[in-house]
């Protein structure tokens, strides 16, 4: 039996985009996969991602595997109909399948939702036997305990920035009405035993790993724990968290003791009723220079997140952002367009009141405009955007906001520059540009 599994991108993201080496670690959704596949099968396995390289048309496998996201929904399906067409078997799964599962249903043969640490080995038994169902739901009894270790070397390890991405945490409980993640999964945190995370650190036999869990301190006791017992092996790690653990003096300390040296957080917007307006309450704008100030006396470099587009924001937001980045000194600032995602409680908002513009899957990039902002036109909303992004990556912003650090960490340096190239870009992803798969043939379902 042979397997590809594939993850295609959106046009800013793809292998020929944008979004180079420097702004992009292994993802762990196909290697993961490719780590369920039973040994018994003696299956050949093979993963194409194309934010690192070409997905090819003339793949050699009987089943073929793609994740899709709500950006890459349509592209996915475009390659799911083509394979189709040359009799293999398209299996879809990830967030955008799990929240509309009936319009994945119409690309592939069979669709699987929520996660499939349990359902994806089902599946391939189901098909060698010859009884292979349409769908696959997530288990009531999901648990990620004694998950499989990743196949990270089913990965070109030259087109990321590091293939040391180790997950501990799975899920958020925060209300964030924008998220996808709780509208496709739910709110349940699963986390992995730390014994089983250590044990897989210490396998991977390298200094420096990244934790790409989207809230590393939702649980906080598990927090605790697992980066006290990280605090030994002497590694330097990066992660995602939430504002509030600049505020928690045990939690920073046992951070910087185990080797925390950058965090991503979701600033979302320097005005605190956007927060209010997507139900992030736990952000508090008033003290986000402090936050910095902390982070920085941890050696803590920063990715600061921020989402334009709020109700309460005008065309003023672009600019006042960019001062506040700047005196905040945040590392590496990171900006995009308040996106309604399918099934969220801000698409329901937004589609209740008519404001939603865009039904083009493509566009929903987090970069694009697909509603009618309030206080703004789309057309201000995307070209305030674009300015923020040249205007924060200009080299004197970035040696502005780097000034705090007396010796700047490499990393810091090299993903600015990442950065800076993607600020140059920005422009030329219209949407003529984002909708276009022509290079994907029109498959014509044969089964």
């Amino acid at each position: 039996m042979k397997i590809a599994f594939l993850a295609p991108a959106g046009a800013m993201h793809r292998y020929d985009g944008s979004y180079g080496k420097t702004l992009h670690y292994a993802p762990l959704t196909l290697t993961t996969l490719a780590a369920l596949v039973p040994k018994e099968l003696n299956a050949e396995v093979a993963i194409y991602d194309e934010t690192a390289g070409k997905i090819p048309l003339d793949l050699d496998a009987e089943m073929v595997c793609i994740t899709c996201i709500t950006g890459t929904a349509i592209r996915c399906y475009a390659y799911a109909d083509y394979f189709r067409s040359l009799g293999k078997t398209v299996v879809l799964g990830g967030p955008h399948p799990t929240m509309l599962p009936d319009e994945a249903a119409r690309h592939a043969d069979v669709i699987m939702t929520g996660f499939a640490e349990q359902t994806f080995p089902e599946m391939l038994y189901d098909y060698l036997n010859n009884n292979l169902k349409s769908r696959y739901k997530q288990n009531s009894d999901f648990t990620i305990v004694g998950r499989p270790t990743p196949k990270r070397k089913l990965l070109n390890k030259k087109r990321y920035i590091t293939l040391n991405t180790i997950e501990a945490v799975r899920g958020c409980s925060l209300p964030c009405t924008f998220c996808a993640y709780p509208a496709a999964f739910g709110r349940t945190v699963h986390k992995r035993p730390v014994k089983e995370v250590i044990a897989e650190i210490e396998a991977l036999n390298s200094k420096e790993i990244l934790f790409p869990d989207v809230n590393l301190i939702t649980d906080r006791a598990y927090a605790i724990e697992l980066f006290t017992a990280i605090i030994p092996l002497k590694k330097i790690w990066f992660g995602l968290a939430t504002s509030s653990i600049g505020m928690d003096n045990e939690l920073l300390a046992i951070f910087e003791k185990s080797g925390c040296k950058g965090l991503l957080i979701g600033f979302e917007s320097i005005k605190q009723s956007s927060q209010n307006f997507i139900q992030k309450g736990v952000n508090k704008v008033i003290e986000y220079e402090e936050l910095m100030k902390r982070l920085h006396n941890a050696g803590i470099i920063v990715q600061g997140c921020f989402a334009f587009g709020g109700d309460d924001e005008d065309s003023s937001v672009f600019e006042k952002t960019v001062e506040m980045v700047i005196k905040a000194k945040i590392d590496l600032p990171r900006y995009s367009i308040l996106t309604p995602f399918p099934k969220t409680q801000l698409y329901a908002q937004l589609e209740e009141q008519g404001r939603i513009t865009e039904r083009n899957w493509a566009m929903y990039d987090v970069e694009h405009c697909v509603f009618k902002p309030l206080k703004m036109t789309k057309e201000e909303l995307e070209e305030g955007i674009t300015r923020a992004w040249r205007e924060t990556y200009t080299f004197r912003s970035i040696f502005k906001r780097l000034a705090p650090f007396k010796n700047i960490p490499y990393i810091s340096l090299f993903v600015n520059s990442g950065y800076r190239g993607y600020a140059n870009k920005f422009s030329v992803f219209t949407r003529e540009v984002m909708t276009d798969n022509s290079d994907i043939p029109r498959g014509e379902i044969v089964k």
